[in-house]
């Protein structure tokens, strides 16, 4: 401390003691309007507070003297500039305590140390001398008001300013002198609970005088607790701080004393091996990359950043594990196609029935590839109901074409990072999966299947199929940028292969960038190929039985696939002939002798009692009943349509069966087109009076929509209102219009196998269709004859007999 008055608070201030109701303000005996002064720096002194100051300039040093000699007061003032030697009015606050001297020391070095108590505060409001001390004329201050606040409201808050020093006063100085926190704690004057907790805050000046000249105690109470408040959160935040530093210290010298340990345990055996070989190990391996410069270029930036690492820290682990990935990538490495069309179409039907648009697709891109030599790969999107072999097919073409087989399921994936992967600032970082896919693959240019892709959500991580717009787009994919690679990827030459259920969940933008194949499913005569040429052998081989000892009689696959089975696939098919195979393995390791075939009779042994039943065809001996055909998600239908006149409200039509809208609709237009034509038809609509018209289409528990039941609606009632047989063994589909027009409908292929597997023989098709027919193979046509219409009156014509039944 020099001697140019340099007052601070001690660490430990000097305690007062007051009686709870104990006044500081003076008496009004001793009260004056002009006291000597002191200008005090960096400090104020509040009303019953004890502090020590050390006094340095000689003003000052003669007014203290001068007070204790006369037993009087005098006052104190703060310096707004704590720099100016020799303050005038304007550099004072207006603003000061009146004090008395409790305690002076002459000190050897000429300063004196001395001990002020505050009495009362009061306003400067000139200056009546400067030399040889200053001296002032005052206002006193009133300091025992409470202002607007109830005495409960006043007494809470000296409570609540009361506690929080005290716990202060705990956190910061816990090895204070025995009785210090005890004193405090026994304190009663509010007033002085106030002024000391100001008091021992350390705080600014400007801060510490604006409490000071809070006009009642009130307010200088709620600003010495908000202080108090934010002294405290600063307190804790640093404790929290500090004790995370020393964890993580303790952590980061425990780990350096372990890494210190295994190396020198490892050097021991010979087997440590240091950072800088590994690093020459990982340039040796990026000088045979067959990479770009500027991928060269990255590296060896990114790999010198790692010599400069310190071995021990985390950043060097990460960094090398960045660097291996790097490496790991088949930059510039693609496998040699197949160019043998026969052979690929070959391996193609083997392995798989059916798909001919899937299998002349990639035997188109294979032999533009041949004669082009160079390339971008197409994105196919395969689409259609499970189990018709979307995903197999993948890795059947990528062995076609003599190229790596890789796969990723996206269903269920809902963060952008799996597809492009994490930028590196984030703690566990990697690159997406199809970076870690074609690290897996080895090649550049794999069969790249994206499974499920309808099934793709997003949520506040991003949207994965937007980040597969990239992925999937050919003028995008040759610089596919991973945002932890952070380096452009050639994609261009990877067949990607993306199959789907529902092709309406997927964005449109992202259809767009992929070819669209359907996948149907298999009709029944298709599912008993499969099951002969591919699912026995295979779930032979699978139970450790020989194929040649296993023989299906004619007619026992196909009941499995008739009644124990309904799908579009061949899943369960493959479930059903396992369940059967099971049952000979067990006969094979009883020792038991293995039926000479497998008969429809043993197969219902085996499986149990039937589960589905498909709909016959029931003759025509009843007006009205009119055989329609359905298209379903796992194959073709028969469906009867049936019409009925009874007593009841005029012309109301009643419709049953579980019908959708569109059904509803198609029965709607059928009894109009009917009341419309009804001369040309031979109806008499006097027949209709007092009469409802009921139609109904069995299997009422399952629902049916669509349009294509309209003509056989139109038959169904002109053959009811009429009484008129219709042609036996006859089906027809196809959609009506109000001027009796037939539309063209869909799954032709599907609902003519229905029907020939049902006994029909005669179907009635718009004449549109006829290409559909074209398009299926003779040998399931065998047996059927189409007859093409355009109007409702040649469905009519063809399908009602002049026979009436009564």
């Amino acid at each position: 401390m020099t001697a140019e008055d340099q007052q601070h608070v001690l660490a430990i201030p000097v305690l007062a003691t007051y009686g709870e109701e104990d006044s500081f303000a003076l008496p009004v005996e001793e009260q004056v309007d002009e006291l000597p002064l002191i200008a005090l720096r960096n400090m104020s002194i509040f009303p019953g507070t004890l502090v020590p100051i050390l006094v340095g300039r000689k003003k000052s040093m003669q007014v203290i003297r001068q007070a204790e000699k006369d037993n009087k007061y005098f006052g104190v003032v703060t310096q707004r500039d704590a720099g100016i030697e020799d303050p005038k009015l304007e550099d004072l606050y207006t603003v000061g305590t009146v004090v008395e001297v409790s305690q002076i020391i002459e000190l050897p070095s000429g300063e004196i140390s001395a001990i002020l108590r505050g009495r009362q505060r009061f306003t400067l409001e000139s200056l009546t001398q400067e030399d040889p001390y200053l001296s002032g004329k005052i206002k006193l201050l009133d300091d025992t008001s409470i202002g607007e606040s109830t005495e409960e409201e006043f007494k809470a808050l000296t409570d609540l300013i009361h506690e929080r020093t005290l716990g202060f006063l705990e956190k910061i100085a816990p090895s204070a002198p025995a009785g210090f926190l005890e004193t405090i704690r026994s304190v009663k004057n509010r007033a002085y609970i106030i002024h000391l907790s100001a008091s021992l805050l350390q705080v600014s000046t400007e801060v510490r005088q604006e409490m000071l000249e809070a006009e009642d105690l009130s307010v200088r109470g709620l600003r010495v607790l908000a202080q108090l408040q934010a002294h405290i959160q600063e307190s804790d935040i640093k404790e929290s701080i500090l004790s995370r530093t020393r964890q993580e210290m303790d952590q980061q010298q425990r780990e350096y004393f372990l890494q210190q340990q295994m190396r020198t345990i490892q050097d021991e055996l010979g087997t440590g091996a240091s950072a800088d070989d590994e690093i020459e190990e990982l340039r040796k391996k990026g000088a045979d990359k067959l990479w770009s410069e500027s991928v060269a270029e990255t590296f060896e930036k990114e790999l010198r950043k790692a010599e400069r690492l310190n071995p021990q820290s985390p950043d060097f682990s990460v960094q090398m594990q960045y660097l291996r990935t790097i490496v790991d990538l088949p930059w510039g490495v693609y496998s040699q196609d197949n160019f043998d069309l026969k052979g690929a179409k070959e391996i193609l039907d083997r392995e798989h029935y059916g798909l001919d648009r899937v299998k002349e697709r990639i035997l188109e891109h294979l032999a533009v590839l041949k004669l082009k030599g160079d390339m971008k790969s197409p994105i196919l999107c395969l689409y259609g109901p499970p189990g018709v072999g979307k995903t197999s097919l993948g890795r059947s073409v990528a062995e076609s074409l003599g190229r790596q087989y890789v796969r990723i399921s996206l269903g269920g994936v809902h963060d952008e990072a799996e597809i492009r992967g994490h930028r590196r600032t984030y703690i566990g970082a990697m690159s997406g999966r199809i970076i870690q896919s074609l690290q897996k693959a080895g090649t550049s240019n794999p069969v790249f299947v994206l499974d499920e892709i309808d099934k793709l959500s997003s949520d506040y991580k991003g949207d994965p199929a937007s980040a597969l717009l990239e992925v999937l787009d050919p003028e995008q994919n040759t610089t596919f940028h991973d945002n932890y690679l952070d380096i452009d990827y050639d994609l261009s030459k990877v067949l990607f292969i993306a199959t789907a259920n529902n092709i309406s969940t997927i964005p449109q933008a992202l259809r767009d960038r992929m070819e669209l194949i359907e996948v149907t499913g298999y009709i029944a005569e298709e599912k008993l190929k499969i099951a002969e040429q591919h699912l026995v052998p295979k779930e032979a081989k699978e139970h450790g039985l020989k194929l040649e000892d296993i023989h299906f009689a004619p007619g026992a696959l196909d009941l499995i696939i008739e009644e124990y089975t309904r799908e579009s696939g061949v899943r369960s098919l493959t479930k059903k002939i396992a369940a059967v195979m099971r049952k000979l393995a067990w006969a094979v390791a009883a020792e038991e002798q293995l039926p000479a075939e497998i008969t429809p009779e043993l197969v219902r042994e085996y499986l149990g009692k039937t589960i589905y039943s498909r709909d016959k065809y029931q003759g025509n001996e009843h007006p009205g009943v009119v055989v329609g055909l359905a298209w379903t998600s796992v194959g073709g239908e028969i469906l009867f349509i049936e019409s009925s006149l009874q007593p009841g409200q005029n012309g109301k039509l009643i419709l049953t069966g579980s019908l959708g809208d569109v059904m509803k609709e198609s029965a709607t237009i059928a009894l109009s087109y009917i009341r419309a034509h009804a001369p040309q038809l031979g109806i008499d609509l006097e027949q209709l009076k007092d009469k409802e018209i009921h139609i109904h289409v069995p299997e009422g528990a399952i629902p049916k929509d669509g349009p294509s039941a309209g003509i056989t609606m139109v038959t169904s009632l002109v053959s009811a209102i009429t009484r008129r047989k219709v042609r036996a063994h006859l089906a027809m589909t196809g959609e009506i219009t109000l001027r009796g027009k037939v539309l063209p409908v869909g799954g032709i292929k599907e609902k003519i196998l229905a029907a020939k597997r049902s006994g029909i023989t005669d179907i009635i098709l718009c004449r549109e269709n006829e290409k559909d027919i074209l398009e299926i193979k003779d040998h399931y046509l065998e047996g059927l004859t189409f007859h093409y219409v355009d109007e409702i009156t040649e469905v009519l014509a063809f399908a009602l007999l002049d026979e009436v039944v009564e």
